[in-house]
């Protein structure tokens, strides 16, 4: 097992390794030894496949497990349905001193963080996640939200988990797809702060470098939200790819699931820098070579003009400006801080290789 500790406003481990599903009764006994209760939120695919044996773990360690399951797509992540878990907890009676577990991706791990973070003020909560983007991306650091109809993830808070499971054995059962998804996340990290992670991705197997990969991510992701928690400055280099990324999502309706808008959208952005001469076009030839090495898509036909509106809305805007990451070297991004009359611009520039 690989241990990362996230030392935030309250400090953690990320557990990173084989088997450790099975231990999530003793380590919520460990972190919480007066819970009595234990909601399990998970979602539908989750569930089946996984919410039975996570059940029985509870029990074992005398916990009484309560399950919520909530439908796998991102319109999970509603007012409505937000609204709707804060009932149901209220209706079972969990306590401050009960546990709640986030058991899935990242809707069910965003959704979860934002109600912990908010149902009696705050109660503790676990996330174990099952993709691989939400181990190495969503479920550390403690962003949690849910979307309004305006955008993705307009209302949330920072609320840091107890802990973090990242139980590799249950990534042998997702879907091809879902796989990829994760990594368009693992190829941000390397882009944002490791060309040797980008070279391994290219040259190397994934099988059996899978727990050192997504240790690398989750070092760092902690390493940038130990120094800026709130997302004030630093940390907003973990948005790489991710403005242009949910505009796509929200003109698509979220058809478009995350990791392939995250890898469209890092290809925007970093075709938008190179022909404004911040980044040489090395960058944009090693993406454009991994997109296409792990089959995830470089081109849309959205307009820079659809963009740019959906964009509007994204949480770095301040006032008449935004701030965007971008690559200025290999495995090496910065913060640019842009006019909005600027934007569709830049977007329209980075358009130009990705249709």
């Amino acid at each position: 097992m690989i241990r990362v500790t996230v030392k935030a406003s309250t400090a953690y481990d990320v557990r990173i390794g084989s088997g450790l599903m099975e231990q999530v009764g003793k380590t919520m006994k460990e972190l919480h030894p007066k819970a009595k209760a234990v909601a399990i939120v998970t979602d539908e695919t989750v569930g089946v496949l996984y919410l039975e044996a996570v059940t029985e773990i509870l029990a074992q360690e005398e916990l009484e497990p309560h399950s919520y399951v909530i439908p796998p797509r991102e319109a999970s992540k509603s007012g409505t349905a937000y609204l709707a878990l804060l009932e149901w907890l209220a209706q079972k009676q969990i306590t401050r001193s009960d546990c709640i577990l986030a058991l899935g991706g990242g809707v069910v791990g965003d959704l979860t963080g934002f109600t912990a973070a908010t149902y009696l003020r705050g109660i503790p909560y676990i996330q174990v996640p099952t993709t691989l983007l939400a181990m190495v991306d969503s479920s550390v650091g403690g962003k949690t939200a849910i979307n309004l109809e305006a955008g993705k993830n307009l209302a949330g808070a920072f609320y840091q988990p107890s802990c973090v499971l990242c139980d590799t054995d249950v990534l042998d059962t997702l879907p091809k797809e879902v796989f990829r998804e994760g990594i368009a996340e693992v190829i941000k990290y390397g882009m944002l702060g490791s060309a040797r992670l980008l070279d391994q991705l290219l040259n190397e197997p994934l099988a059996g470098n899978l727990d050192h990969i997504i240790a690398a991510c989750v070092t760092m992701k902690r390493d940038i939200v130990e120094q800026d928690e709130f997302d004030k400055g630093e940390r907003q280099q973990l948005n790489f790819g991710h403005t242009i990324g949910h505009a796509i999502e929200r003109q698509s309706g979220f058809q478009i699931p995350h990791g392939h808008a995250v890898a469209l959208g890092m290809m925007v952005e970093t075709q938008g820098a190179v022909k404004q001469g911040l980044c040489p076009p090395e960058c944009l030839l090693i993406l454009e070579n991994l997109l296409r090495h792990f089959d995830l898509p470089s081109g849309t036909d959205y307009s820079a003009e659809a963009l740019c509106e959906a964009a509007l809305y994204d949480k770095k805007r301040t006032g008449d400006t935004i701030t965007i990451a971008v690559p200025c070297e290999v495995g090496k991004c910065q913060l640019k801080c842009i006019p909005i009359k600027e934007l569709c611009n830049w977007i329209e520039m980075g358009l130009e290789s990705c249709t």
